[in-house]
């Protein structure tokens, strides 16, 4: 497995800095379902001690991001359909809340920050889909809203769908996934008040990247 890209933090914040620095990894996919995640490791990654990284993963496994099995291993909770299912519809149903209360506030320099997101290079390069890319794009739609509610309730999915993410980005079928196709619809709808279309684009665009994860769990299955 190549190992979780993860950036060293700032020594003067360490506690803070470490929950950041992991939940951001965990968001971006940088883990896969079933991954084994070690302290140490961790540790040495983010360049700090044990502790402030050990304080990190419990607010993690708080969060439905990690799990400390019985034997005391840490790991990333294993692909489970159901579960993304109930993820699915959870994301659905409140990033559509948060769409809503988005369009109340839009303004032209939001929809301005959001296309220069997506004119940015991909940092994987043109044949993969950049993660980072998407999250920074549907959370600068997202904080428009201002929801003081609803934004940590959404980080909070997008910190348990990270895995599964992962398995997007290594599938067979990345190259070919369009990952800006909706994005674009979206700016578009927004841009011309077409409330219901908008919604219409963001529903498409979390059902895709479900859609393909299911399709290869089947495929596995029959096989």
């Amino acid at each position: 497995m190549t190992a979780p890209r993860i950036a060293r933090i700032d020594q003067s914040k360490l506690r803070e800095n470490a929950y950041f620095a992991l939940r951001d990894a965990f968001t971006r996919g940088e883990f896969a379902p079933g991954d084994i995640v070690s302290l140490r490791v961790l540790a040495d990654q983010l360049g700090t001690s044990m502790t402030p990284v050990r304080e990190a993963v419990r607010r993690l496994v708080a969060e439905g991001a990690l799990v400390d099995t019985p034997s005391r291993t840490l790991m990333v909770p294993p692909f489970d359909g159901r579960r993304m299912e109930d993820l699915k519809a959870a994301r659905l149903a409140l990033e559509a809340l948060v769409l809503d209360q988005a369009m109340a506030r839009m303004t032209d320099a939001c929809l301005d920050g959001m296309e220069a997101i997506l004119a940015t290079e991909p940092r994987g390069g043109d044949a993969m889909p950049d993660l980072q890319q998407n999250y920074d794009f549907h959370f600068a739609l997202y904080r428009q809203s201002g929801s003081e509610v609803l934004l940590p309730l959404v980080e909070a999915l997008w910190l348990q769908y990270g895995a599964y993410l992962n398995l997007i980005i290594h599938h067979r079928d990345a190259t070919r996934i369009d990952q800006h196709k909706h994005h674009h619809e979206i700016i578009a709808a927004l841009r011309r008040g077409d409330g219901a279309a908008a919604h219409r684009a963001l529903a498409a665009d979390v059902e895709r990247s479900f859609q393909v994860i299911a399709a290869d769990q089947k495929d596995r299955t029959r096989a």
